[in-house]
């Protein structure tokens, strides 16, 4: 990748006011977390943080069932093993209060620039606009079957036919969209051309961006 990021942070700045938040989707195994931490990479942590909805989700989960958060939060077969039991949890609670995780997800956000890394249902994606009006840019992550399979992703019903992992492939206009199939010269485009809307977008008064 060409451009190169160097941004200064207003450490006034709070969760309240991001100047850009990249709402990122895309199905299992499609690279979701490898694109958005590179992304994070050239921006900096100290500009850009990445948000997880299901960070405050599996705590809370791991706290009610004796298990090991961290183990929740990472890609191994531990998680898998509760994934489905996990989602009829979490959409209990979203059925009582249907921003209940994103709230708990930005809490503590500081950056100008938020990367939500999983959202999943059209819920996630109403609630943010609906917060933050004019500040989301709708990105998905796109694989295919093939390179999701080589990954080691394989089909798992009442997981993959769920409606976290279906609820916006469809009703969702998305902005941006990325392909991450292995491809390095068309994921570094594709990444490339966000980084430059997102240097748009950043209050430049603000925060300083050069390339």
């Amino acid at each position: 990748m060409s451009m190169k990021y160097a941004l200064h942070v207003n450490t006034t700045m709070t969760a309240t006011q991001p100047s850009i938040i990249l709402l990122f989707s895309g199905k299992r195994k499609s690279g979701k977390d490898y694109v958005t931490d590179l992304i994070q990479k050239r921006l900096t942590a100290e500009i850009c943080c990445i948000l997880r909805l299901s960070a405050p989700l599996k705590e809370q989960y791991a706290k009610d069932h004796n298990l090991d958060y961290e183990e929740l939060m990472g890609s191994g077969q531990y998680k898998e093993s509760y994934r489905a039991d996990m989602i009829h949890w979490g959409e209990m609670k979203r059925q009582q209060d249907s921003g209940f995780f994103c709230r708990l997800a930005i809490k503590h956000a500081a950056q100008p620039v938020w990367i939500i890394s999983d959202c999943r249902r059209i819920s996630d994606v109403q609630w943010f606009h609906e917060a933050f009006p004019d500040k989301c840019v709708c990105v998905r992550v796109e694989a295919s079957e093939h390179t999701r399979s080589q990954r080691g992703w394989r089909f798992t019903s009442g997981i993959d036919d769920a409606e976290s992992e279906c609820g916006l492939d469809e009703g969702v206009k998305f902005d941006r969209i990325i392909r991450n199939d292995g491809t390095d010269d068309i994921l570094e485009k594709h990444l490339d051309d966000l980084l430059s809307s997102v240097e748009s977008q950043v209050d430049l008064k603000t925060h300083t961006i050069a390339s």
